[in-house]
């Protein structure tokens, strides 16, 4: 039995910049931050039987990889070559559709715990690659490269990402001071809404390869606010930080009607008015959750989202990415 957790994360700038659409035109740069809120996959290989059998918001039981449903796994046993008898469970500190980056956090996991039952080394770069070659190539989502790196690498980490889609991994490297200040300070409230990422991911890969000077025009925006954002970090102007943030919102809100509506822009004023210096939806927007930057009494925002309902989820940073944290093998490996 193997057993894996992967960290979800939170992009700090430059989310849409690493989707193909714009990073092969202008190249993409991501600034984000791995959490201690984690996907937990576990597989076991089946004495008696050599069925498959998947477990997560739904059950699988079948004869053979070809009929699994959960497209995530079945193109990862696919591709490292298990026909069946394997087993997969997989739990999770967050749910789907909440702009955390799951389905990528899913497939890195799983696929590390598959690597780590054949007994071979990947680097977390090749696990990366892997599962951006699955989700972008194989399954054709309009999805971008950050979330599978940030499931890998976790940490605050930079991806600079060229127009030929080779991506280069920074590790940004903060005072001990810096990192409680932004643990401290920047806030993440559940809306309470799920959505289904990939039709705004949709929308804004079309729009940009259609050009669309708008679209184009804010993640060119959105590129460079992002590099801003690293260095205000990297140099401890947090305030700067948080008013980057706001900044960052208003050019996300141009790349799709579906990343914020009416309910979202009042929220995120109220929390501008109870002293959040920006803030911004995680992920592709339309749901999922706020992250807010505030400075002083953080109480007062607290207390103002609570009153409109939102949940505040407390967190640290994870500064370890994919890892095995169980390897029991009861050798017998499908195939």
């Amino acid at each position: 039995m193997i057993v894996t957790r992967t960290p979800f994360r939170i992009p700090l700038g430059g989310g849409g910049t690493d989707l193909p659409s714009f990073y092969k035109q202008e190249g993409g740069f991501v600034f984000s931050a791995g959490i201690d809120k984690y996907m937990f996959i576990c597989v076991n290989q089946p004495i008696v039987d050599d069925l498959v059998r998947l477990k997560y918001s739904k059950t699988e039981m079948v004869e053979s990889v070809d009929d699994v449903q959960h497209e995530l796994a079945r193109e990862a046993l696919k591709r490292l070559g298990f026909k069946n008898s394997i087993e997969i469970v997989s739990m999770a500190d967050v749910p789907a559709g909440t702009g955390l980056g799951s389905s990528s956090c899913y497939l890195v996991g799983l696929l590390n715990a598959l690597h780590t039952l054949r007994r071979e080394f990947v680097s977390l770069k090749d696990l990366a690659e892997e599962a951006c070659d699955i989700e972008l190539n194989t399954l054709k989502k309009p999805i971008g490269k950050q979330d599978q790196y940030m499931a890998a690498f976790g940490g605050l980490t930079t991806l600079d990402i060229s127009p030929d889609g080779k991506v280069t991994v920074g590790n940004v490297q903060l005072s001990r001071g810096v990192i409680d200040d932004l643990e401290k300070n920047m806030l993440i409230f559940f809306t309470g809404t799920m959505r289904n990422a990939l039709d705004i991911l949709g929308d804004q890969s079309r729009a940009t390869e259609q050009k669309n000077k708008t679209v184009v025009g804010s993640l060119a925006k959105i590129k460079d606010i992002g590099l801003r954002i690293r260095e205000a970090v990297e140099t401890g102007n947090l305030t700067r930080f948080g008013r980057l943030m706001d900044e960052h919102w208003q050019y996300k809100k141009q790349l799709s009607s579906k990343v914020s509506d009416a309910k979202f822009d009042r929220l995120y004023e109220i929390a501008k008015s109870n002293g959040a210096l920006g803030g911004k939806i995680t992920g592709a927007g339309g749901g999922g959750f706020f992250v807010f930057y505030v400075e002083g009494n953080a109480s007062r925002l607290r207390h103002a989202l609570a009153q409109e309902g939102l949940r505040e989820m407390r967190y640290r940073f994870d500064f370890e990415g994919t890892k095995v944290i169980s390897n029991f093998l009861n050798y017998r490996v499908a195939g």
